[in-house]
This record gives C-alpha cells, sequence and structure tokens, in this order.
C-alpha cells in the first residue's frame, strides 16, 4: 500500500506531496466518537453525508441510523474559508465552492501537505455547465485557506476517520453540500439583493428535499440546473440521460416526496414574504472580509488591529496561540474593526449573524430512499487509496503568523409526479423550475437540464489517477 501511495506523489497546482503517514490516515476513531455514534443509534460503518455553512463558519457531519435516515452526528466549527458569500467562478478568486459534490475514496488524501485532507471534486457538472475553472479545492486541515475549507488537524482527523470508516462500511461515495448560510426564511430575506440569490434558492431546493426526508438527495444536471431525486417514469423501458447543458429528459420524483417538501416551501415563502413586507434588513453583498473564521477560533488567536508603515491595517495574532491552530494561520481581515483602528477610511457594513436553523419534522408520509449511484468499483479494490492515492493538496497560501511588534477567521413507493421539461433560455441559475399538476393524471411538471452524468455522481478531477 505504501508504494501506491508514492506512485501518487507527483506535481499539481494547488497541492504537493509531503510523504506518506499511514499512521494519520489510519487513526481510528477516539472512544468518545465510537460511545457518541452509538448512543446515536448508528454504526460506525454507517454511511455519512456533510452540510458546509459558510456565514455560521460551519461543518456538519451526518450518519445514517438505525432506521435508514440520516441524523445529525457532529457539528465541527470551520477553522477557515476564503473569499464572499457565493459560488466559485474561476481559478484565482479564492472562492470556495457552493453546491453539491461527490466524494469517493480516490479523492481521500492522505498525504496532504495540510495533514489530511478530501477533494471536493470542484468543478462538478453543474459547475463545468456554466464554464467556471480552478482545481484542487480542498476539506483540509491547518487553518489556512485559497478557496478551501480549513479545519484544524485534530478536526480534519476524525472527519477523515468517519468518511474512510464509512467506506469500509460499504458506502462508494459520499455527498457535501455547501451552502452559503443556513437556508432558512429569515437568512433568505437577508440576502435577497445578492446577485447569486437565483442560484441560492435552486440550492434550497436540495437542501430542503435532505430537510423533509433525512435522506441523501440524488442529484442531477440538466438545462444548467441541479435536478433533485429524478427518477425513471413509471412504464418507461428508456434510461434516464441527463446532460448538464442539454434539455432535462422527461422524469418522476417520489409524489410523497414531492408534497412535502412543496408544504416545506410554501410555508417558508410566506415566512419569507412576511419578513420583506416588515423591511427586514438585507446585508451587504460583498463583506470584505475575505472569508470567515468561527468565533470559537478567532477568540483563541486574541487578534488585534495594527497599522502598517504602508497604511494597511491588518491582524496581529499571539504566534504561540496560532502555533496551535495551524502552521499558516492567517485569519480573515475585519473591516469594520479595521477601520476603528485606523480611522482612516470606511469599510462596509458587518454580515448580520444567520439565525440557526431547526431540524424539520418528518413528513407524516414515508418518503421514498434514494441510493446513490457507484462512482468506483468494489470498495475492497480501493482501500489501497486509503494510505497513498488520491488528491494531493497544495500549500497555495503559506502565511505564517505574524509577530506581535512593540508598539502596535428506500423502498420506493409508486412515482405518480411525471416531470416534462420546458424550454427556457439558459442562465446561471434560474430561481425555481415551475411545476403544475395536470388535471387528468396528476402529473407534475418541471423544467430542468447539461455533458452527460451519471445519476448522483459528479466526474471526479482525480478520475486519471484513480
Amino acid at each position: 500500500m505504501a508504494s501506491a501511495a508514492v506512485t501518487a506523489a507527483v506535481a499539481l497546482t494547488g497541492c504537493q506531496t509531503d510523504g506518506v503517514d499511514v499512521a494519520k490516515a489510519m487513526k481510528p476513531l477516539s472512544p468518545q466518537m465510537v460511545a457518541l455514534i452509538e448512543q446515536k443509534g448508528m454504526a460506525k460503518e454507517s454511511p455519512i453525508l456533510a452540510r458546509i455553512f459558510k456565514e455560521e463558519s460551519e461543518l456538519e457531519i451526518w450518519k445514517q441510523d438505525s432506521a435508514g435516515r440520516f441524523a445529525l452526528l457532529k457539528s465541527y466549527p470551520i477553522c477557515r474559508w476564503s473569499g464572499e458569500l457565493g459560488p466559485k467562478i474561476k481559478e484565482g478568486d479564492r472562492q470556495a465552492p457552493e453546491g453539491f459534490y461527490t466524494i469517493t475514496p480516490a479523492q481521500m488524501n492522505p498525504n496532504s501537505a495540510y495533514y489530511l485532507s478530501f477533494n471536493m471534486g470542484y468543478p462538478n457538472a453543474f459547475d463545468r455547465a456554466h464554464g467556471r475553472t480552478g482545481a484542487q479545492l480542498m476539506v483540509h486541515g491547518d487553518c489556512s485557506s485559497r478557496g478551501c475549507y480549513a479545519m484544524t488537524d485534530e478536526q480534519i482527523s476524525e472527519i477523515y476517520a468517519l468518511a474512510r470508516e464509512s467506506f469500509f462500511g460499504g458506502q462508494q461515495a459520499f455527498q457535501i453540500q455547501a451552502y452559503p448560510f443556513r437556508m432558512t426564511p429569515i437568512n433568505m430575506a437577508k440576502h435577497r439583493n445578492s446577485p447569486h440569490f437565483a442560484f441560492w434558492k435552486m440550492l434550497k431546493q436540495g437542501y430542503d428535499h435532505f430537510e423533509v426526508s433525512r435522506l441523501q438527495p440524488k442529484v442531477n444536471v440538466c438545462d444548467r440546473r441541479y435536478v433533485f431525486n429524478a427518477e425513471q417514469p413509471s412504464g418507461s423501458t428508456k434510461p434516464l440521460r441527463f446532460e448538464p447543458a442539454g434539455s432535462c429528459p422527461v422524469y418522476e420524483v417520489n409524489k410523497e416526496l414531492i408534497d412535502a417538501v412543496a408544504e416545506k416551501q410554501k410555508s417558508d415563502d410566506t415566512q419569507f414574504a412576511q419578513l420583506v413586507q416588515r423591511n427586514t434588513p438585507t446585508v451587504p453583498v460583498r463583506t470584505g472580509r475575505d472569508g470567515g473564521m468561527h468565533q470559537t477560533f478567532l477568540a483563541k488567536l486574541t487578534p488585534r488591529f495594527v497599522r502598517d508603515p504602508d497604511g494597511r491595517v491588518r491582524y496581529d495574532v499571539d504566534p504561540a496561540a496560532a502555533s496551535k491552530l495551524g502552521s499558516y494561520v492567517n485569519p480573515p481581515r475585519d473591516p469594520d474593526t479595521a477601520e476603528t483602528a485606523s480611522t482612516a477610511r470606511s469599510a462596509p457594513a458587518p454580515s448580520v449573524a444567520a439565525a440557526e436553523s431547526k431540524p424539520a419534522p418528518q413528513p407524516s408520509s414515508r418518503v421514498a430512499a434514494a441510493q446513490p449511484d457507484s462512482a468506483i468499483g468494489r470498495i475492497g479494490s480501493t482501500v489501497s487509496r486509503w494510505v497513498g492515492l488520491g488528491g494531493n493538496d497544495v500549500k497555495s497560501e503559506q502565511v505564517k503568523p505574524v509577530p506581535s511588534p512593540k508598539t502596535a477567521p428506500a423502498v420506493r413507493p409508486p412515482a405518480t409526479a411525471a416531470i416534462q421539461p420546458k424550454p427556457k433560455p439558459q442562465q446561471e441559475a434560474a430561481a425555481e423550475p415551475p411545476v403544475r399538476t395536470t388535471a387528468a393524471s396528476g402529473a407534475s411538471l418541471i423544467s430542468g437540464g447539461t455533458p452527460v452524468v451519471r445519476s448522483d455522481s459528479f466526474e471526479s478531477r482525480f478520475g486519471p489517477m484513480r
């Protein structure tokens, strides 16, 4: 296995290999985590799912319980992410991805320059359909980001181990859902002026599918949009073919699921309209912060602002505290506090903290489970990747702590909702596909279509390395 790891040592634009450390990749789960898994009625090898929320700087790991549904296992504060709220568009924009990504064992990297990592698989089919560029976007350790989601070494070690155990248990790929914030009515109202609002409303559809079902949504791309939990129409023998840049095929969504989602969205839309009517304040489209860091980490750095000789204001952190978070800690700049320190420039208003969302209640009717398609062969053939094959991260941002100056962040029920695409102009993302139900058949029709992708699977950037 070590030999296989060495063959994966290649120079990439965003990553590099520092050698093989089997012990890190194979570190067992702690007794505390094993106890927590058992307490929540889960198995150590059961499937996982991850969700990321930028504005809250949180990463959640969900795990399948004995009932076959996902339940929240643990929330992790994110040590660092970069850019503004919104999707990654092009190489070098420092944006961390937003959307739905699939992680296979081939994307797990035990040789990471940032302790351990896994590649998010950006750009996925949706991103490629919109001509977006960039590569080697990771979830990794070391608390420094240039388009990635950075955790502490201890956190990424535990997350990596949870993913490893789920793969050993038979899960062939797990999903990571990256959102700008928790998709609640209050947060949508605060961000209603953003140019990304239509894109976020589309992401919210997938968010709502998971919220009401607690099952991993099956994700496809067609008509340059995400489509969730699409199934082959009843009685049809023609396989569904999704082309990211092409028109969507006729497909069905389980009626109980789509009804439950529609009920949630109706409630959310009502609350949203009321918040807008009350003139709920919006937040700045751009904050100038360059990402974020969870307050629990920012507090540990005991930062203060200092003015450099060139007039720029920056964080000055305690080197000893920073070294406990990682080797390249680089807190986000806070323009408002910087303005107070410099008294020489104005800065945008700070983002309003997003309200916490509570888990949505289960729908009264059972929702069909959507199983992800296989992205790789049998799990046994990929074990070797765990100790050396996969994406290699590059130390793309080696910013060392600055010393302080002296003076101065399922069983599928019969599907009855047939979906028929409706032509519409191509755009980055429409707010919502129109849905209607025919009087004669009760079938729902959704417009929704981009290169051919398999159901619930996007091509990994590491395909050639598998």
